[in-house]
């Protein structure tokens, strides 16, 4: 048998994934995926009364120190902020809270409308990252579930390929990252609209050697709300789930987190992403509610595309 080699077990409400390109290293590398992403759940969880963020919502208007776990986790999310321009942002707690995503979301019931709540924004947060002091003001609540994931993958990799010295994925549902060595001819990803059968029936298939990937969807993290659905994906801007344009995004940067600020920004600016992707020449592919694909930079043609 030959590699990759691989591994899969729930983890933060979704499959967590890791291949390598030695078969001895997909024992060490599974556990230490677990260990890093039970540590990164007890502190970023919002849904956790014993997370580290659930202590900083209890203390606001106070100094609190954080864990270095923590303190990178934020700084990855303000970062995000500060190059989405405010577009995937931090401070979304309370949106997300007032459109019913308060608890994890196999617990969330359907319900009745509810007066939309924008995100204060990331410049409410008080954070000195040399001495990882955090203050939040009263009515600022934090949600880093834009970037956490992306955050692990980028983090956890890294670690992997450190310490086996083999080639290493780790994807998060759907972020995913590479280091070390990557396989010959680099890792095969096979991308399509339905993320439970992408592998099997793929739109498309691309090549990591490096850097990190991240695709965003409306499709499959839905409820209701006063009869209307809504999807987890929210405007900072205006507290309201973003307009579905693209049932997916997918993009490739240097690290996943980048990658999933840019496909996240995208579903938030609907039509408009197309030309801010460009702009940062980003590779791209945005599957719209209606079955049209467009991409960017370079991304690989579908294969559906080229059938027809």
């Amino acid at each position: 048998m030959t590699g990759p080699y691989s591994a899969a077990f729930p983890a933060l409400g979704t499959t967590a994934r890791v291949l390598v390109t030695e078969e001895a290293a997909l024992g060490p590398a599974t556990e230490l995926l677990r260990t890093r992403l039970a540590e990164l759940d007890r502190a970023c969880s919002r849904f956790r009364t014993d997370s580290e963020i659930s202590a900083l919502h209890r203390a606001a208007g106070r100094e609190v120190e954080v864990s270095p776990l923590l303190a990178d986790a934020l700084s990855a999310a303000l970062r995000a902020s500060w190059l989405s321009g405010g577009l995937v942002d931090p401070t979304v707690g309370g949106s997300m809270a007032a459109l019913g995503y308060d608890r994890d979301f196999a617990e969330i019931a359907d319900g009745p409308a509810a007066t939309p709540v924008p995100a204060p924004g990331s410049h409410w947060v008080l954070f000195e990252p040399a001495r990882r002091i955090v203050v939040l003001p009263r009515g600022v609540l934090l949600d880093l579930g834009a970037t956490a994931k992306a955050f692990a993958a980028d983090r956890t990799a890294a670690e992997i390929a450190h310490r086996t010295g083999c080639g290493v994925l780790v994807n998060l549902g759907g972020d995913l990252a590479v280091a070390g060595p990557a396989p010959a001819g680099g890792w095969k990803v096979a991308i399509g609209d339905d993320h439970t059968d992408s592998v099997a029936h793929p739109d498309t298939t691309i090549t990591l050697t490096s850097g990190g990937l991240a695709t965003s969807g409306v499709a499959r993290r839905t409820w209701r709300r006063g009869g209307r659905v809504v999807h987890h994906i929210v405007d900072p801007r205006t507290g309201e789930s973003a307009d579905p344009c693209w049932r997916t995004v997918s993009v490739a940067a240097e690290s996943c987190v980048d990658a999933n600020t840019a496909s996240t920004a995208s579903v938030v600016l609907g039509v408009a992403a197309l030309d801010w992707l460009r702009s940062r020449g980003l590779p791209a592919r945005l599957a719209s509610s209606r079955g049209a694909v467009r991409t960017t930079a370079g991304w690989p043609e579908d294969r559906r595309e080229r059938a027809s």
